[in-house]
């Protein structure tokens, strides 16, 4: 049985960019903002948007600076965008004089220097000095930036990645004078064991640094992940309704099989708010934003408490 709230997490809800750009059909921009703006009222404290991305190569998100100017911008929610290079600032910075603008900005980099190259076709020297030309621009817009690690626990071309380039890569998103960083677990490869122990290393190095933690659940270690990294001392979390997510779709060549999408958010909700751990988010509430959005897709998504129903206690 929950007992009286004794923590906080703070989600970050990725339908809208990471769950979507996994989706082969186009979603209308009408119904993106319908869920954006129901998450915005239902208690998140970070939203994911849209993502700059070149619409040619992700369709999905062509309606980037239109989801921006219409979305209802709900007072202490963070409203994100994913930036993966220079032009995609310069869109998001272009939206400052209008008041806009994403709150926050991710960069991205996969720790695996194969899985990176693979999606930027840059090497990790490039895109270190790209980086640094980025973040000038943001901090002359008073954007923040979310800096996050791809591949850490784990690259499909790879395998293991060391963690000391873990921790190399932490500190260089750290001297661009970034706030949060976001360990990614991009193809579901991690345990909870790995994570306690990554997170917890990097915890304790930087223990003013807020991390998010990032988990794909292709192996149905998602949750379980989660939980340790709640153990370790994490509070930022993101996650997508019904564990949509991926690997952009046609997106070049497939290098995720099986499922590819983030952590459940309506699974996550309720295992936190049945621990008495607060997401700021109710049960019945997710349960009904998580049902709209499997009417939006056309199909059941990958949701155990969508199935089930939430769990009832006797007194």
């Amino acid at each position: 049985m929950a007992s009286a709230k004794k923590d906080r997490v703070y989600l970050c809800e990725c339908w809208a960019r990471d769950g979507l750009q996994n989706i082969p059909q186009v979603i209308p921009t009408e119904q993106k903002l319908e869920m954006l703006n129901w998450f915005g009222r239902a208690g998140y404290a970070r939203l994911e948007v849209s993502s700059f991305s070149n619409p040619k190569r992700v369709p999905q998100f062509a309606d980037a600076e239109e989801m921006f100017r219409r979305v209802e911008r709900v007072p202490g929610v963070k409203y994100k965008a994913t930036c993966i290079n220079e032009r995609a600032i310069q869109r998001a910075a272009a939206l400052v004089e209008e008041g806009k603008a994403p709150d926050e900005c991710s960069f991205m980099i996969s720790v695996s220097q194969a899985h990176d190259q693979f999606n930027t076709h840059m090497t990790h020297a490039e895109r270190w000095e790209q980086f640094g030309r980025m973040a000038k621009i943001c901090h002359s817009n008073n954007l923040k930036i979310v800096a996050t690690l791809g591949t850490v626990f784990g690259c499909p071309f790879d395998g293991d990645v060391p963690k000391e380039k873990v921790w190399e890569f932490a500190e260089r998103y750290l001297d661009l004078g970034v706030e949060y960083i976001c360990l990614g677990d991009t193809t579901g490869a991690g345990n909870p064991c790995q994570v306690k122990e990554v997170f917890g290393e990097l915890i304790a190095r930087h223990p003013d640094v807020k991390f998010i933690a990032h988990f794909h659940d292709t192996r149905g270690c998602g949750i379980a992940c989660a939980y340790a990294a709640y153990e370790v001392g994490v509070r930022y979390y993101d996650c997508s309704l019904g564990a949509i997510g991926g690997q952009p779709a046609g997106y070049g060549e497939k290098y995720h099989v099986g499922f590819s999408g983030n952590v459940c958010t309506e699974d996550l909700v309720c295992m936190f708010d049945e621990m008495g751990i607060d997401t700021g988010i109710t049960q019945d509430e997710i349960i009904a934003i998580g049902k709209r959005a499997e009417e939006i897709l056309g199909a059941p998504q990958r949701s155990c408490v969508l199935r089930c129903g939430k769990a009832v206690h006797k007194v």
